[in-house]
């Protein structure tokens, strides 16, 4: 067995299934297949019931990713299939089973595959953690969790916060940070003019983006009570609400009406399609994450690619990944805060001086760096299974 290149098979969220998760695990099966590494997605057959899903559709339109091996098997709420499917990652006997987890509803499932797979005493099961305990906190999430956690080897996780947290439920296996790379798939820049066309917006505005789907935790009222602060009304200056809803929508539109920017507060409330993406970030000028509690964000990640400043949140693994005056702002979460860096942005000028912080910041979250923390772990598995058996 090489542990250089280790044979892997990473089960969790791909292609047919849309969103962050989806996006991030094709393209991190695509660095480590670009390094010399075998690796095979399984993804989901069912992964929400309906009756589950907040949003109109779990499937993107996209093509499939080129030269990935995805199958189609898991079954999240059918324990037949969970069996299934540790039975064939058991025979297959990959050196890293690598599983992605941010629900503890997939806890029994993924749970169980993992202690099968592991059963043949070859394979390790590191896991990358987008939360531990979820933004929206149910009653048996801490139980599914400890269920889950307790058939790991190893850890890579993308904030400081989540790390905390998982070394509550396992504080004797190898963890490492290494911060979320960046979301390079969606495609090159595209200019603002071309963006602005595209999206039938006006070129004597600026522009304001909160982008991704809409979650309580996310903030938005914030940012619209922000937004609605008088010296901001005085400037040419447009907010753009581009995602899905998760929830009622009925308060969002009705603190607009309140706070009387039906004129200034543009929603494009569907999901936005991967070759839509470079248009919204082409037209922002300051995209804004306004969270209420946040692990890290994809968002972050797609502004990093496309050299836009900042507003995040001091919460969670936010402040950890943007700089504070270098490539945005890091504030409190509340409008008074928001809106009084949206003036100083556009009052002193600093686009140009955070668009270079940006560039140079983004050399931070490549994609290797995360193969490498992965393969990092592995090793240190390797090395206390040894060490075990000595």
């Amino acid at each position: 067995m090489s542990y250089i290149k280790p044979e892997i098979i990473s089960l969790g969220p791909a292609w047919p299934y849309r969103g962050g998760l989806a996006s991030f695990n094709d393209r991190l099966a695509r660095q480590f297949t670009d390094e010399g590494n075998k690796i095979e997605i399984i993804t989901f057959r069912l992964q929400y019931p309906r009756i589950l899903f907040p949003g109109k559709t779990q499937y993107t339109e996209s093509t499939p990713p080129e030269g990935i091996h995805i199958t189609r098997l898991i079954n999240s709420i059918n324990p037949l299939n969970w069996i299934a499917t540790g039975l064939k990652i058991k025979r297959a006997k990959p050196d890293i089973l690598l599983i992605r987890y941010w629900l503890p509803f997939m806890g029994p499932c993924l749970g169980t595959i993992s202690r099968i797979a592991k059963s043949n005493n070859h394979t390790l099961v590191i896991c990358i953690f987008d939360n531990v305990i979820p933004h929206e906190k149910r009653p048996g999430d801490k139980l599914l969790t400890k269920y889950f956690t307790g058939g790991i080897d190893a850890a890579i996780v993308m904030s400081g916060s989540v790390k905390e947290e998982l070394l509550s439920f396992r504080p004797d296996i190898p963890v490492s940070l290494s911060p979320h790379p960046l979301f390079d798939n969606y495609g090159i820049p595209v200019s603002r003019d071309q963006a602005l066309s595209a999206l039938n917006l006006g070129s004597e505005n600026n522009y304001l983006l909160f982008f991704g789907f809409i979650r309580a935790y996310k903030g938005l009222d914030l940012l619209i009570k922000a937004f609605a602060d008088k010296r901001l009304r005085k400037k040419k200056l447009k907010l753009i609400i581009a995602g899905e809803f998760y929830e009622d929508d009925t308060p969002y539109r009705q603190l607009v009406k309140l706070y009387d920017l039906e004129n200034d507060v543009i929603f494009h409330d569907h999901f936005i399609k991967d070759s839509e993406v470079p248009l919204y970030f082409g037209v922002a000028d300051l995209v804004i994450q306004p969270y209420k509690s946040a692990t890290q964000s994809g968002v972050t990640q797609i502004a990093f690619h496309y050299d836009k400043p900042m507003l995040v949140t001091e919460v969670g693994g936010l402040k950890e990944i943007v700089t504070d005056g270098v490539c945005g702002y890091v504030v409190p979460p509340t409008p008074e805060d928001i809106s009084e860096s949206i003036l100083d942005f556009f009052e002193n000028r600093r686009q140009e001086q955070f668009i270079e912080g940006v560039r140079i910041e983004k050399e931070k979250f490549t994609w290797d760096k995360m193969t490498e923390s992965i393969t990092g772990v592995y090793n240190k598995c390797i090395e206390l299974r040894k060490s075990a058996g000595d």
